[in-house]
């Protein structure tokens, strides 16, 4: 059976339209597979941000360059992908977490990072809506919000400009041993390489791949232009992201450039249902209303659930599958799959044409969380 394609993406979410765009920028033949439509799943049900992250080495690596890729980008995408530059606001409640505050400063002054640490006083000057007794802060100047559906339909438009070719609502059954994918109907399209970035649904195509749903909700305010300025995150979202045996809650706010405000952000493991917490969403809206206290004065005109694929260590999944011979995967990106899309994608087709990297690819290689064992499954 002849290869048509160079390249096969399983997915079409962010992470696989950005792997689809970095191989068929690089020339190769690419087809983009998903079961349903573009952007259906978890990048459609999640926020925009595109934010630089130090929790380790590894995920500022990859947040620090896939945010440089994404304003390299910023001429080439059309309005509606909603860019709103507006920074991060990391905000302090108390002194232990100026310290945090302070730590992150350096850290960012060091690899030459723009942030600018702030007190109280600059704090409430920067977003008056916050409560006032906040110790302060630090401000990214950087980072940015996008739409996440309009953003990933850019990224197609510009792999299907250099070639690229997609099939929506088609399911891929199995991945071919020598090269392809057989899709549920039975049709077998044989490829070179086959990426998963299936997000959720990428254990389902690689056995033992340890990728966990994680569920969370989501709040969308009509419309307050200048209600708040920025992304403002607390640092106790960095404490509530390790959470892996429990339900948590942190205050995520961001500015979307239709004045909407969308405010998050919940972790749960283990429901698998998609219907709306209303414990769970009442404490997230109690946590925000903790921070910006005039919050519940504003109309909520809806609330959605999603579900991230996580990792046991934080990081994402990108490189050649130990487990299957053809297949690369790119997934486990969690609430970071926005920001570390274009990343993913150049390092996988720098990898799949043994280039080297921009930044070491090492930290996020399959191997390190996935046994070679079950080959060809």
């Amino acid at each position: 059976m002849s290869q048509a394609w160079d390249v096969i993406v399983v997915g079409a979410g962010i992470v696989g339209t950005a792997c689809a765009r970095a191989c068929a920028c690089a020339g190769m033949k690419v087809l983009v597979v998903t079961q349903g439509s573009i952007a259906e799943g978890t990048t459609g049900a999640g926020m925009g941000h595109v934010v630089i992250l130090d929790d380790s080495e590894a995920q500022f690596a990859l947040t620090e360059y896939s945010r440089r890729l994404w304003r390299a980008l910023l001429p080439d995408l059309p309005a509606a992908v909603e860019v709103v530059q507006c920074g991060t606001l990391w905000v302090a409640a108390d002194q232990e977490e100026m310290d945090e505050v302070q730590r992150k400063a350096a850290f960012y002054q060091k690899h030459a990072v723009r942030a600018t640490q702030l007190d109280a006083q600059t704090l409430r000057q920067a977003e008056p809506n916050l409560r006032p007794d906040l110790a302060g802060g630090l401000q990214v100047y950087d980072d940015m919000v996008v739409y996440p559906p309009s953003a990933c339909l850019a990224l197609l438009a510009q792999a299907q400009q250099q070639g690229a070719e997609v099939r929506c609502h088609a399911s891929v059954a199995r991945f071919l041993p020598g090269g392809g994918v057989v899709l549920t109907d039975g049709t077998k399209i044989p490829c070179a390489q086959a990426v998963n970035a299936a997000g959720c649904g990428a254990p389902a195509l690689t056995p033992g791949l340890p990728v966990q749903r994680r569920k969370g909700h989501l709040v969308i305010t009509d419309r307050y232009p200048d209600y708040i300025h920025h992304q403002i995150i607390e640092l106790g979202y960095l404490k509530s992201a390790h959470v892996v045996s429990s339900d948590s809650v942190a205050f995520n706010i961001q500015p979307r450039q239709t004045g909407q405000m969308l405010i998050g952000s919940s972790r749960q493991n283990g429901d698998e249902s998609p219907d709306v917490d209303h414990a769970i969403l009442t404490r997230m809206l109690k946590r925000a209303k903790w921070y910006m206290p005039g919050i519940d004065q504003l109309q909520a005109l809806r609330c959605w659930t999603g579900f991230r694929p996580a990792t046991p260590d934080k990081l994402p999944l990108i490189g050649p599958s130990p487990r299957q011979d053809h297949v690369w995967l790119a997934t486990g990106h969690e609430g970071l799959g926005i920001t570390t899309s274009l990343a993913t994608g150049s390092l996988l087709a720098d990898l799949i044409l043994e280039r080297v990297p921009e930044i070491p690819a090492e930290p996020y290689l399959p191997a390190r969380l996935l046994t070679g064992d079950l080959k060809d499954v």
